[in-house]
């Protein structure tokens, strides 16, 4: 489970849908005109019947995935390319996820997009809707089948971007505290896999506490001051999440503390207490799991509706926040658990999609 699916879990306490009846789903959003009746082994990129399926919706950051994604089906739409959308939320469970997979498929849907709760559990029956001419795609936390098209970030990347840039900032020298996210979760080893990597090639940096946390604040502000208590004199902070981030410039802050390097992400309450204390010379680099990850995968299933050759496998570029561009993402007036996002050009997506 990466990094949107582990930002503010929500209880596991929904019972199974049944799997020949859409109406026992949590149907989140429903906007469907589609004729019901279309097979979706004969389905064209022209009134595709689609659904969502997110292993949760109630974070921050799936309600503006979701948002985003309403945006281009209002577009895709208005060509005439999609005539229903509908989201299935499946409250945190993976049984239920399963369940409303199934039911999609004997609702003949064109098209399922999948945001995973398992990396292996959905993957029969995300391979019994591709064997049943559904298109499937799946984006942010993906599975593991290769029956599927799916769409994400290179997470080790991200851990090599932020070292890298700590390393430099550090001139090579000095102590750092990191502060990853839960230990055994696949998205923090795989960042934590990627920075080890890069600060292995440099001996005089020390990582003198490595911290596992939730990636939210009050957790996170537990333990980044617990370590901080151990090593008042670092030099630096490793973080691989937002609210972590967060956590240990707000510790910074509140003891008046010096104001090391700490890597971040597009949390917004990070981005902007970054943004009120690059006065006082504060600096980072943050970088992004994008929401539009999802408007990818739309678009590349109805790409592969149309007969392009999309590519299995979409490893989507990740966005750097700096200390120069970091205004045009910081949102003074959206709360701090929100994560702002500049929208990727069609172009770009064209591109990655295979147009």
């Amino acid at each position: 489970m990466n990094a949107g699916s582990v930002r503010g879990a929500v209880a596991v306490a929904a019972s199974l849908c049944a799997l020949a009846g859409i109406s026992a789903c949590d149907v989140q959003s429903d906007s469907s005109t589609a004729t019901s009746g279309a097979s979706a082994s004969a389905a064209t990129a022209k009134d595709l019947k689609v659904g969502w399926s997110t292993i949760y919706l109630t974070p921050s950051w799936m309600q503006q995935t979701l948002k985003m994604m309403e945006g281009d089906v209002s577009k895709l739409k208005s060509a005439g390319k999609v005539s229903a959308f509908k989201t299935f939320n499946a409250n945190g469970d993976t049984s239920q996820q399963i369940a409303q997979i199934r039911a999609m498929i004997q609702q003949k849907y064109d098209v399922i997009i999948v945001d995973a709760g398992s990396s292996t559990a959905l993957n029969p029956a995300l391979e019994q809707a591709v064997a049943a001419g559904i298109t499937v795609v799946a984006f942010d936390s993906l599975p593991t089948s290769t029956k599927v098209i799916r769409v994400g970030t290179d997470q080790k990347a991200w851990g090599s971007m932020m070292a890298t840039w700590l390393a430099d900032k550090l001139k090579g020298k000095g102590s750092v505290i990191a502060m990853n996210g839960p230990a055994g979760v696949a998205v923090s080893e795989d960042r934590w896999a990627g920075a080890a990597a890069v600060f292995k090639k440099y001996p005089d940096i020390k990582i003198v506490s490595n911290v596992h946390s939730e990636y939210n604040l009050a957790p996170a502000a537990q333990a980044f001051a617990s370590a901080y208590s151990a090593h008042p004199d670092i030099d630096g902070v490793f973080s691989q999440g937002g609210a972590l981030s967060a956590a240990a410039l707000q510790t910074l802050v509140k003891q008046d503390k010096k104001l090391v390097p700490v890597t971040g992400e597009n949390y917004n309450g990070f981005l902007k207490m970054w943004r009120s204390h690059q006065k006082d010379g504060f600096s980072s680099l943050a970088t992004a799991q994008p929401n539009y990850l999802a408007v990818i995968a739309l678009e590349a299933a109805v790409a592969k509706r149309e007969g392009v050759s999309v590519p299995q496998d979409i490893t989507v570029p990740l966005p750097e926040i700096t200390d120069k561009n970091l205004a045009d993402y910081v949102k003074p007036d959206q709360p701090d658990d929100s994560y702002p996002i500049n929208d990727l050009p069609q172009s770009e997506i064209d591109k990655l999609i295979g147009k």
